[in-house]
């Protein structure tokens, strides 16, 4: 049994994809901007300012700045609502919690709305603590560092601790800080490594966790 999992948000423990498309289809839309890309292309999972770069092709950090503003207007007021929990996660939260799993969260969202989430859900009692790029000044600058932070602030042993997540970028996170990693594969990301340790239900994954 692992001593300490902890979990990406986005397309692990909720699907957000429509609430945060629609997001970002007000803000391009109030600004007058076409995106450069369908909205359905749009990956969900990457920090804001680097979905809006892709989305307008701009590198103008002021018109970059107005549409973020747009789009936390939107969703940090009533869009984060939207988001849906992917079937069986409250009885695996609840699994782990009753186990007595000492559970963290990792995500590239933003910490504002990853809080107003868990307090919507109240799912704040399931995580020990909660990590975002910019819950702490300066900003980190990818999830790879945030993991570190984690661990190192949290005093967890990279050999007790796994990650759990739904993207390669997540893998890649939790490989470059030693961590065991677990791939679900109801979220955004395809895992094309034949290693990857995969699940395809929160119920596989419960006992995988608590083996």
């Amino acid at each position: 049994m692992f001593k300490a999992i902890i979990f990406d948000l986005d397309g692990t423990l909720i699907d957000s994809r429509a609430a945060i498309l629609d997001a970002f289809g007000k803000a391009l839309e109030e600004q007058g901007i076409a995106p450069r890309i369908a909205l359905s292309a749009v990956r969900i999972g990457p920090p804001l300012a680097e979905t809006l770069r892709e989305l307008t092709g701009s590198s103008d950090q002021k018109l970059l700045d107005s549409l973020a503003e747009h789009f936390k207007a939107h969703y940090d007021s009533s869009g984060y609502r939207a988001s849906e929990v992917f079937s069986d996660i409250p009885e695996l939260l609840e699994a782990l919690a009753a186990g007595g799993s000492r559970c963290f969260l990792a995500t590239n969202k933003r910490f504002l709305p990853t809080r107003l989430i868990l307090q919507h859900l109240h799912w704040e009692r399931y995580f020990t603590a909660v990590y975002a790029l910019d819950r702490q000044t300066p900003r980190l600058p990818d999830k790879s560092t945030m993991l570190a932070r984690l661990v190192a602030e949290q005093a967890l042993a990279a050999t007790d601790t796994i990650y759990v997540g739904d993207t390669p970028e997540d893998q890649a996170a939790a490989d470059a800080n030693g961590l065991h990693f677990a791939a679900v594969t109801w979220g955004y990301g395809e895992f094309p490594a034949a290693d990857s340790r995969r699940f395809a239900t929160p119920r596989e994954l419960l006992t995988y966790l608590t083996r």
